[in-house]
């Protein structure tokens, strides 16, 4: 890395280039020294009004000064958009944000073997992310300190040495926040058959979710001991997980993440071809 200020690009300028540029900007990252290439006028619009970042509706030469270029595109659109792209950022370190697209494909679109890809979610949105991180080895120490800048003000993250753990990682926190939001959905919907009103059961599922997990993240002991420690013999709790247990609902979860797994190598298959 150079002493001049870091420039970064972000290709695609949606959820995910937003949540990443607002963190960006709150450690006091300037405007000047972020350009999007955005050819939608809607999104373009959206990043005018919540950053004053004036979009580029298509690459050019302003993508030159750039140090880092993070892809935010959708992984069917990855390897059209990287054709123009190329020319102006082989000296750049490529950060991809893309799901499913395998660092073969986008070294050989781009170039470059200076390529880091990772697997955020959503949660990314309000400084809750949780994002894994793939080096390639041509990744030096100076370019891994600097993704972790870039993705930890969006919140944590963690490197994972072998690219096909990522799928993993995709069907645990990629895919994750579904889960959740699923289970909120199921726990609502049992509340209002219990007579609660709607906002009340939801307010009450939400709130139990955000405590079980800061409670989990600040204890050292495992989930298994901190479900036994709530669910005594012949309570209520009790009454709840044997209900669950009968129902086969941690196989049929733990099925449901192998098929996320899978449907992720599929993506990489699909749309990665070089």
């Amino acid at each position: 890395m150079s002493h001049n200020p870091t420039h970064i690009a972000f290709i695609g300028g949606g959820n995910m280039a937003s949540a990443i540029i607002g963190g960006l900007i709150r450690q006091g990252m300037t405007t000047a020294q972020i350009t999007v290439v955005e050819p939608f006028a809607e999104t373009a619009a959206k990043l005018h009004k919540d950053f004053g970042i004036t979009a580029l509706p298509a690459a050019g030469p302003a993508l030159a000064q750039a140090s880092l270029v993070v892809w935010a595109v959708k992984p069917q659109v990855f390897s059209e958009a990287a054709t123009p792209v190329k020319a102006h950022t082989l000296q750049a370190l490529h950060l991809s944000v893309a799901a499913g697209i395998r660092t073969d494909s986008i070294g050989s679109w781009l170039g470059t073997e200076r390529v880091v890809r990772s697997m955020p979610n959503t949660p990314a949105l309000v400084g809750q992310g949780m994002t894994a991180l793939y080096p390639c080895p041509a990744v030096t120490a100076d370019d891994k300190a600097l993704v972790e800048k870039v993705i930890g003000t969006t919140g944590q993250f963690l490197w994972v040495n072998q690219e096909s753990h990522l799928d993993a990682v995709t069907a645990l926190s990629g895919s994750g926040p579904a889960y959740v939001f699923f289970f909120l959905e199921a726990m609502t919907e049992a509340g209002v058959g219990m007579g609660l009103t709607a906002e009340q059961a939801y307010q009450l599922a939400v709130a139990t979710f955000a405590g079980a997990s800061s409670l989990a993240a600040a204890s050292s002991e495992s989930a298994e001991v901190l479900r036994q420690r709530v669910t005594s013999k012949g309570g209520t709790t009790y009454a709840a997980i044997t209900a669950m247990e009968a129902a086969g609902v941690k196989p049929a979860f733990v099925k449901a993440m192998q098929a996320a797994e899978q449907r992720a190598r599929e993506l990489g298959d699909e749309f990665g071809k070089a």
